[in-house]
């Protein structure tokens, strides 16, 4: 079992350009419910005692940041965001190491921009069962639906047996040293890591996967952001 008195940290890349939403900003800074979805985002974590600091991942080009409330919290600083996500993610953790001197036995949390709809409950649930089992670990849930693969002219060819699929949420867990060694060595074999526990899985690792409410959505497209505004109202 880890102990209680290694820091937790969080990291926040919100570097995207969100090109399939159509407009004409970033998703992060769309309005949901008269804030940006980032500041919503983010508004869970500076709310967290748990966590120590939040580095953020953003665009040399992004003119939104500097206008969010959060941007100027005292648990929140900005990275410089990377062509893909394990870059943005990597700058992030060198900042938490620079600025806060967060150490490799720490532990960071890796959360996207856009799930502004997470629970707290289930961040600390995360938290919990990274800490007694000592290993990393994300939010996942069951897939419910039939699952089908389909050829490149969109036939079916197969029925996927679902039961051991899960649908993998953030945020991801992981110790800081070892998430470094992992994102540095997935991008030095060209390897695209969609989320954190891809890199830890190419070192070999097994991160354990948590429960989470599956009403933990990605902003993704215009339709995700009219059902976040819904979830948000629950």
């Amino acid at each position: 079992m880890s102990s209680k008195s290694e820091s937790i940290w969080c990291v926040i890349p919100a570097a995207g350009t969100g090109t399939r939403m159509g407009s004409a900003r970033p998703k992060q800074y769309l309005d949901l419910s008269g804030r940006a979805v980032l500041d919503r985002t983010l508004e869970i974590f500076v709310n967290l005692s748990e966590i120590r600091g939040i580095a953020v991942g953003i665009s040399d080009s992004d003119e939104w940041w500097s206008s969010l409330p959060l941007s100027l919290d005292d648990k929140t600083v900005a990275a410089e965001g990377g062509a893909e996500r394990a870059q943005t993610v990597l700058n992030g953790l060198s900042k938490l190491r620079d600025f806060w001197s967060a150490g490799d036995s720490d532990w960071v949390l890796v959360h996207d921009a856009v799930r502004p709809c997470v629970k707290t409950d289930d961040i600390r649930r995360l938290i919990t069962n990274c800490r007694e089992f000592d290993c990393g670990g994300l939010l996942g849930c069951e897939i419910i639906d039939t699952v089908k693969r389909v050829d490149d002219e969109g036939r079916v060819i197969a029925t996927e047996p679902r039961n051991r699929l899960r649908r993998a949420m953030t945020p991801q867990m992981f110790r800081v040293g070892e998430l470094v060694n992992a994102l540095e060595y997935a991008i030095s074999r060209g390897h695209s890591s969609t989320d954190e526990s891809v890199a830890m899985e190419l070192m070999g690792r097994r991160p354990r996967l948590v429960h989470g409410d599956p009403l933990n959505i990605k902003i993704t497209r215009q339709s995700d952001l009219e059902l976040a505004r819904m979830i948000l109202q629950l």
